[in-house]
């Protein structure tokens, strides 16, 4: 929500008056560089909206807003007290891009920068959440088919962020400490022209369209295809003991899972995440797949001594199982470790045969959230 400030008045003030922390309005405004805030200044107050509208600001069209006066007109607005955005839905590159957008308006602290593109010219996006030292990244749709994990992903942080306008707490922590204390890092969907081609066949031009249906062997149901739009897997594309899969994995050439590519990273969205990763410092990373209820953490033995820690902590919340080695070689997880030797963890959501039903999706919201939260407080 967007309001017209009508009388000076300072940061303290307006933080106090809509329940928010001056650093969550600071946040949302970057453009504040002192405590007192002029009379005529445009602020976007985080979390809040119109009374009686569903938009978090009243809108007549893209170039004219009209917005909220401060503090005449305070009786007409509300803190969003529901989920901001839907993502239970088969949820394509269109429906995520939307939503980052619902998402920025309503809570414009959350910052968004491109990555790197897919092969077709997609943008990957991260999500950036807080300031703080700590740095925390997960990700997901590395696999086209398993894309609930972007939906799930969406959802967890729509809740998040609703949690920190209304200072609740997850387990006892409080989620404006955590926002304060804690940088996330999301890249919510890794493989945009995947996740496409599986749910809805749409936006490619003729040779792709042609090479596809080649590599899916003419078949036009595309709900396995796992691998990029050029037939490789983005997770077995990392530069940790890569030779090992390339020579025992059974497809030689594009395919529509388990092809790890001629040589390691030579795909873009793989080549965007290495990159992410090298030009951060994460703290720890956390990758969702579908599926097995499983929790993935060690390799070669190169994980540190906090990385059972952190595990015990995401078993004993969400009920999955804490899976110290698996043989697999190249993931996006495995590469994190073998590289940083920092905490790492593959989270496999839910049960049964990719690509999960939608009628799943409550259940792992609600049993893998605790994932999410304990990601951040561990």
């Amino acid at each position: 929500m967007k309001i017209v400030v009508t009388t000076d008045t300072s940061l303290k003030e307006l933080a106090r008056e809509f329940s928010l922390t001056e650093k969550l309005i600071r946040d949302s405004n970057l453009k504040i560089r002192q405590e007192v805030i002029q009379k005529g200044e445009i602020i976007h107050i985080p979390g809040w909206k119109i009374k009686g509208e569903n938009s978090p600001s009243l809108e007549i069209d893209r170039n004219h807003i009209i917005y909220l006066k401060y503090p005449n007109d305070l009786y007409k607005a509300e803190m969003i007290s529901s989920p901001l955005i839907d993502t239970k839905k088969n949820y394509d590159f269109f429906s995520f891009q939307k939503d980052i957008s619902t998402i920025q308006e309503c809570y414009p602290f959350v910052k968004k920068r491109v990555i790197g593109q897919s092969v077709l010219g997609a943008p990957i996006y991260e999500l950036i959440i807080g300031q703080g030292k700590q740095q925390i990244h997960m990700n997901g749709s590395f696999h086209a088919n398993e894309w609930i994990t972007t939906a799930i992903i969406m959802k967890w942080l729509d809740d998040y962020l609703r949690k920190i306008v209304h200072d609740d707490t997850y387990e006892g922590f409080r989620a404006r400490e955590l926002y304060e204390s804690r940088t996330i890092s999301l890249v919510p969907m890794v493989n945009p022209d995947g996740v496409n081609l599986v749910l809805n066949k749409v936006h490619m031009k003729e040779d792709h369209w042609e090479k596809v249906l080649q590599i899916n062997e003419g078949i036009r149901d595309f709900s396995r295809w796992k691998a990029n739009i050029r037939g490789v897997d983005l997770n077995n594309q990392y530069p940790a003991f890569w030779e090992i899969e390339k020579q025992r994995k059974i497809p030689k050439s594009p395919a529509p899972r388990d092809f790890p590519g001629t040589h390691p990273l030579t795909e873009p969205e793989a080549i965007a995440m290495a990159k992410l990763v090298d030009n951060s410092n994460f703290d720890r990373i956390i990758a969702f797949h579908t599926q097995g209820e499983e929790i993935y953490w060690g390799y070669l033995n190169r994980e540190p001594e906090e990385s059972q820690k952190i595990v015990k902590e995401f078993s004993r919340i969400s009920g999955y199982k804490a899976v110290r080695y698996i043989d697999s070689h190249a993931g996006f997880r495995d590469w994190f470790i073998y590289r940083y030797r920092k905490p790492g963890f593959t989270v496999e959501l839910g049960l049964g045969v990719n690509p999960l039903p939608l009628t799943q999706f409550d259940e792992i919201f609600e049993k893998a959230q605790g994932i999410f939260w304990a990601s951040l407080y561990m």
